[in-house]
This record gives structure tokens, C-alpha cells and sequence, in this order.
């Protein structure tokens, strides 16, 4: 009975409900890892009485939490100080402001009013009460919403890699996204053009393709840089200039390969490339205007800049995973790393100037859809975590919890649960900083963003913690403070004029959908998934009625298809399945899943052709292709996107849950219904693709 008190005082659920009416009791075991993990020591009852004991004297001793949230119509809850306490805050400004207190002040009486009332943004409160304690804590004046898109669009959703040009080094990168956005806006009437996670990369060889296990979230990876558009390039000369125009024709090698031989992407030969590229250029010497620039950017990234560069430094010398380091350098702030630093200036610098040129294409990207006409322009994504030996754990370390994996418990569609091997962060942790790692995550993502798509976003309330070793079934879900976690995503949002959109699918606890959509936050719709599943229960099956395009939500970017899923040409011909069957992965039996396929189409192709959306015939790909996208321009919502393969009429999946080696995850370029790659030039010639970027411009109009 202590250790679940114990448990929910530290926002630990004891048990969950994989299904409506169903109760799972989490273990004693798990409750006293996932404890452990947060700092208390609960694994005897003597140690729950200790720490229950120390959690009353600490909260009954304390005058503030750590961090105070307040938003204009919901002032903080101050009611606990003890009467007569002084207040006052130090604002952002540098201004000081003493805050009105009466005695008998209610819970939206007096100081918390006065506080609500305070200009938007990052303040500290301070507090001294009449016995002599005093307290001071962050206080976080935040908007009540996230700003809305400017106007009603639709825009592309591509995984930068696989958007190949006649310019690329082996993958996509930001030159290309800067034409696609270019083009897209000025010839097709786009709005936005969302991405794929662009953090930095544990590096390798190997190094992981995928873009949501990254090394850290708080910097672009280099290895999307178009060598060719820094400016130091037209300044190499001599030996430097012939080693470049050398690895130029090497980097045409690789991007030939893939767009003509079949070769996959390769992103560590991409990346030996570039990497000796920009070693020549860090070479040059900058010009004034240029070093002054660069100097303005170290100052802004401070010391987070510098950890991620030295760690990267470090990773050189050592390997990527710092928990193999000697142990004088596994700490950031130890004597051991102070004494190195000065060693590797050189390299620390190099990945400095990696992270300022890569901070400036982005900006050039962006600049360039705005100059087009798109309303919003770069939509970036967040990835849930980070990967536990990366750059961001390593300087962060008492931000996360050590020995935990966050994942999803089991559920009707998957019964062994799921563990995504990255390390959650502490609740406790980020409101003692004030929210610090988050803001100013948030912060560097949004500096050249019109939008910022979060990935999981039920992971502001709580995540599925799996301890170490153990399987995802015996895991926990940790609550984090999701009034907190938004209002710093609405102030950050706010100060960047940029939306935001959760990725808000698969199971989401009751209340989420509606506190976010109250903060203006838009979720992600999927064609396939929006039925009426009142009264079905997956486990046994059963047909969940498909939605009528006014019964979608108006809050949400609306997608037939996302980057884990099929391709709709995949889905339309069958091949999804084909491929699934190939390796293993099916649920049920090849003829059952074909049959269950089957019926899904028909009653698509049958909704399609009662609302006079399939004119031509469910014979015909390319016109299911386009009739499903008139089916979302006819529900309400905010943003429509396109899968670029879509456009194409791409059979494969850039991603297949539940393989590794089986299937070449995030390593495949834009293809045509052929199986060819297309470049970006042959994607803006497409008859195909305009034709439906067509139905999407008329219909929106």
C-alpha cells in the first residue's frame, strides 16, 4: 500500500487499461525500477517508509515547486503559502515587480491573477514567508494557444534522404529541399513542406538510418549539408580544389548508383565524403562579415553548442557511445573533460562551423518557401527520444533517467508491447531546470520553421517507461506535467510564430486529444484510420464504420498515408501485403489478410463512388490516388499532406515496423510505380504528380 502511494506521488501509474474495461496491474518489481530510476529507494518497506517520510518533510518544508505555470484566464494555484508571504518577480526583462497578496486570497484571487497578468515569457518568482523561509522558482507566462496556420493548405510530406537530385552527394539534402520548397510553392500552390527528423546522427560506420534514434535533438546533422552552396567552397584553390572537384566525382559516383544501378542510400559513404569536404573548407580562412557571423552563433549556442561539439570531438577519439569512455570523461563538468578541451579546440571548432553551416542552409530553405509563397514552409519534426550513448545524454545527464527505455505496452494489436531503446527524461528533472532542455530544444527546432510537427506527442502526459533488461510487458507509464509541457511549447511556438502538430496516433488516453486541440495544437488524421470504432473490438474483429469527411476533426494535418506506413499504390495493388507475407510479418494467414484487404478497398472504392469522388473507375491507380485525396479536401481540416511517393505512385515503404535487417529502413529514394528513382527534376516534370497536385490546388480553391 505505501510503495503504490509512493508510486503516485512520484506520478507512476500502478496499473493501465490496455483496453476499455480491462485493468493491468503494473508488477512491485517494475514500480521499485521505475522508482529507482527517479532517485528513491523503495525496494524495502523500511526504505518506503524513509522516502515517504522524506517526500512529506520536503513538500510540507517547500514554498514553491520548482516551476510555476500561468496563462491568461488560469492563474497558478497559490493557496498553499502561508499567510502573509511576500512575493515577487524578476521578469525576463531584468525588471522587478512586487505581486499583490491579501490574506484570505483564493486559488484565482490576488497574486495568482497579478502573475497571469505578467508579460508572456521565462520569469523567476520569488517568495518569502513570515517565518523566515524563502523560495524562489521558474515562472513560465505562456499563451493559451500555439499560433494556427495562417491559411488552409496543402503541402508535401517527403523523408529528405530519398529526395535525390542531378546536384545530390549520394542523398537528399538541404539544397534540394530548399528547390523542392521553391518549386513546390511557386508552381503547385503548396503551403508547407513537412520533414523528417534532421538531428544529428550517432555516427558510424555503421551509423543508424534512422532519423528517430538520434545521437541528439538540439542540432541539425552536417551530412545533409549541400557542400556546393557554403560559401568557402569557391574559395578552395591548388591541391584543395582538385581534392574537392575528387570527391565531388565520387559523391556523383554514389548518387548515380543509386538513381541508376539500384544501390541503396549510404549514408556513412555520404558521409566519408562530405566529411573530408568540409574539412578542406574549415581550412579557409573566413572573411570578416563571416566571422563575425560565426562568432554571433557560439555566442547563441553557449555551452550546449560546445558540449555537442566536444562530444562529437570526443567520439573520434574514443568511439560514440560515451558510457565506454574512460571514466575521467564520461561527465561533461568533470576535471578530466575541463583538462581536454583545450586539446581538441581544433576539432571542437570543426563541429562548431559543421553546426553554423548546416543552422544556415536551413535558414536558406526556409527563407526560400516563404519567398515562394507558402504560408508556413518547413514543417520539422521532433523525434521522441534520443539515443542513450549520444551527444544529448552525455551532456545531459541528469535530465534522464538512467537504466529506463520508453516504449508502448502491449495492446490488442500488439501483445508483446514495444521498447524503443531511448531514454526517457525526468519529470522531476525538467521542472527543477524550469523546463530548461525542453525549451530550449524547442527553441533551436523552431528558429527556421513555419511549423513543428512532434512525433508521439501523447508523450507530454506520459510514457510507457521500460526498465533495462526487462520486457516492454513489464514496464509503467510516468505522468510528466502536461500543462507544463504545453505552455512551454505555446510561449516557444508563440515567440517563433510557427504551429505545431502532434502525431497523435495509435492509443491516446482520454483527455489528451481535447487539451491539446484546447492549446491549438492539430493532430494527424490518417485516411485508413478514421472509422467510428465505437462497439468493435480488434481482437475479435468486426467492421468500424468509415468516417464522413464533416465528421473529421478540423484541428489536424489529414494524410492518406504517413512514412510507417504503405504506400497507397502498395495498398491498392496489393504489394504491401506481398511484402509483409515475404518476411514474416503477417497477423494472420496470407488469405485471411488478403481477404480482410480486399474488404477494405471495396468499401473505400464503394464511399468514394457515392460521393462522386471515383468518376473513373476503381480500375483505375492513379485515379483512386487522386479520389482519396479529394475525399480529405472534403473533410475540415486544416492542412492536407501528400505523401511524395504518393504522387509517384511508389510501391515501397520507406519504413517496415518491426524489421531491422530484413528491409532497407530509411534507405530508399523517391520511385516511380516501376520500381525507377525519381529525381526531383523528374518529379516536378511528372505528369502524374501534377495531375494530382492539381485536384489539390482546384479543390482547395
Amino acid at each position: 500500500m505505501g510503495r503504490a502511494r509512493l508510486a503516485r506521488l512520484h506520478g507512476i501509474a500502478t496499473s493501465y487499461e490496455p483496453a476499455p474495461g480491462r485493468s493491468v496491474q503494473i508488477t512491485d518489481d517494475t514500480v521499485v525500477a521505475v522508482l529507482a530510476a527517479l532517485g528513491v529507494d523503495a525496494s524495502t518497506p523500511d526504505a518506503v517508509r524513509t522516502a515517504l517520510a522524506a517526500y512529506e518533510d520536503a513538500a510540507g518544508r517547500a514554498l514553491l515547486p520548482p516551476a510555476v505555470v500561468a496563462r491568461p484566464g488560469r492563474p497558478p494555484d497559490l493557496t498553499g503559502l502561508p499567510e502573509g508571504t511576500a512575493l515577487r518577480v524578476e521578469a525576463e526583462d531584468g525588471q522587478s515587480h512586487d505581486v499583490p497578496r491579501h490574506p484570505h486570497d483564493g486559488p484565482h484571487e490576488g497574486a495568482g491573477p497579478a502573475l497571469a497578468r505578467l508579460p508572456l515569457g521565462l520569469h523567476t518568482l520569488h517568495a518569502e514567508a513570515p517565518d523566515g523561509r524563502s523560495a524562489r522558482a521558474r515562472l513560465i507566462v505562456a499563451p493559451d494557444r500555439v499560433p494556427a496556420p495562417p491559411a488552409r493548405s496543402h503541402g508535401f510530406l517527403v523523408q529528405l534522404y530519398s529526395l535525390l537530385s542531378r546536384h545530390s552527394w549520394g542523398m537528399g539534402d538541404l539544397g534540394d529541399l530548399a528547390d523542392l520548397a521553391a518549386w513546390s510553392g511557386r508552381a503547385l500552390g503548396s503551403g508547407f513542406v513537412q520533414l523528417n527528423p534532421l538531428h544529428a546522427a550517432v555516427p558510424g560506420p555503421p551509423t543508424d538510418p534512422s532519423p528517430y534514434r538520434p545521437s541528439s535533438r538540439r542540432f541539425p546533422d552536417p551530412v545533409h549539408l549541400r557542400i556546393e552552396q557554403i560559401p568557402e567552397y569557391a574559395q578552395l584553390t591548388g591541391a584543395a580544389r582538385l581534392r574537392a572537384d575528387e570527391l565531388a566525382a565520387r559523391a556523383h559516383a554514389l548518387r548515380d548508383g543509386v538513381l541508376e544501378r539500384g544501390a541503396l542510400i549510404d549514408r556513412d559513404a555520404v558521409w566519408e565524403l562530405k566529411r573530408e569536404a568540409l574539412e578542406l573548407l574549415c581550412a579557409v580562412p573566413l572573411s570578416p562579415g563571416r566571422r563575425a557571423a560565426y562568432c554571433d552563433f557560439l555566442a547563441e549556442g553557449g555551452q550546449a553548442l560546445e558540449d555537442h561539439a566536444t562530444w562529437y570531438a570526443l567520439a573520434e577519439r574514443h568511439g560514440p557511445d560515451w558510457r565506454t569512455w574512460p571514466a575521467g570523461l564520461r561527465d561533461p563538468r568533470s576535471a578530466g573533460t575541463a583538462r581536454l578541451r583545450p586539446r581538441l579546440m581544433d576539432r571542437i571548432d570543426f563541429h562548431c562551423r559543421l553546426a553554423w553551416f548546416t543552422d544556415q542552409q536551413l535558414a536558406a530553405a526556409q527563407r526560400a518557401a516563404k519567398e515562394a509563397g507558402m504560408p508556413i514552409g518547413l514543417v520539422h519534426d521532433l523525434a521522441v527520444g534520443v539515443h542513450p550513448s549520444g551527444a544529448d545524454t552525455w551532456a545531459q545527464q541528469d535530465a534522464f533517467a538512467a537504466g529506463m527505455s520508453i516504449g508502448a505496452p502491449p495492446d490488442a494489436f500488439n501483445a508483446r508491447g514495444q521498447d524503443w531503446g531511448l531514454p526517457p527524461w525526468r519529470p522531476d528533472a525538467l521542472a527543477a531546470t524550469g523546463y530548461a532542455p525542453y525549451r530550449e530544444l524547442l527553441r533551436g527546432l523552431l528558429r527556421h520553421a513555419g511549423a513543428l510537427r512532434i512525433d508521439h506527442v501523447m508523450g507530454l502526459f506520459r510514457l510507457w517507461w521500460v526498465p533495462e533488461g526487462r520486457p516492454p510487458t513489464e514496464g509503467a507509464y510516468v505522468r510528466y506535467d502536461g500543462e507544463a509541457m504545453l505552455s512551454v511549447l505555446a510561449l516557444e511556438a508563440h515567440r517563433a510564430g510557427a504551429a505545431v502538430i502532434g502525431e497523435d496516433l495509435g492509443t491516446v488516453e482520454p483527455g489528451v486529444r481535447e487539451a491539446l486541440a484546447e492549446r491549438g495544437v492539430l493532430g494527424t488524421s490518417v485516411l485508413w484510420f478514421e472509422r467510428d470504432y465505437a462497439g468493435v473490438d480488434p481482437a475479435t474483429g468486426g467492421e468500424a464504420r468509415i468516417l464522413a469527411p464533416d465528421e473529421w476533426r478540423s484541428d489536424c494535418l489529414a494524410t492518406v498515408t504517413t512514412h510507417d506506413l504503405p504506400t497507397t499504390a502498395a495498398r491498392l495493388t496489393g504489394d504491401d501485403l506481398a511484402l509483409r507475407e515475404r518476411l514474416g510479418l503477417l497477423a494472420g494467414s496470407p488469405e485471411r489478410e488478403r481477404s480482410r484487404a480486399r474488404g477494405e478497398l471495396a468499401a473505400w472504392f464503394g464511399e468514394l463512388t457515392r460521393r462522386g469522388l471515383l468518376p473513373e473507375g476503381a480500375g483505375d491507380e492513379e485515379a483512386v490516388i487522386r479520389a482519396v485525396h479529394r475525399f480529405l479536401l472534403r473533410t475540415p481540416a486544416q492542412l492536407v499532406g501528400v505523401w511524395l511517393p504518393d504522387a509517384v505512385g511508389d510501391r515501397r515503404p520507406q519504413n517496415l515496423p518491426g524489421t531491422w535487417e530484413e528491409y532497407p529502413n530509411w534507405r530508399l529514394p523517391v520511385a516511380g510505380a516501376d520500381g525507377r528513382p525519381q529525381t526531383l527534376e523528374e518529379l516536378a516534370a511528372s505528369p502524374r504528380l501534377h495531375a494530382l497536385l492539381r485536384e489539390l490546388a482546384d479543390g482547395q480553391r
